[in-house]
């Protein structure tokens, strides 16, 4: 499983896209949930992948990204 934040676009988005396509299981996430939730439906059509909404800078938020990771 592969952890990428700041999914929701950008870099983060093209950096999971080509993660999904190299067969790689993705969580990804981003502090916007509306534009994740896009971006999780966008990318589930190249495989298996988690959306998870917070904000890195929050112990608490990334605790929860990377156990979802796992």
């Amino acid at each position: 499983m592969t952890l990428v934040s700041g999914a929701s676009r950008g870099v983060g988005l093209a950096t999971a896209r080509a993660l999904l396509q190299a067969g790689a299981k993705v969580v990804i996430t981003a502090r916007g949930g509306e534009r994740l939730e896009r971006s999780r439906a966008e990318l589930a059509l190249l495989g298996e992948v988690e959306a998870v909404q917070g904000d890195v800078s929050l112990y608490a938020d990334a605790e929860r990204m990377v156990a979802a990771a796992l």
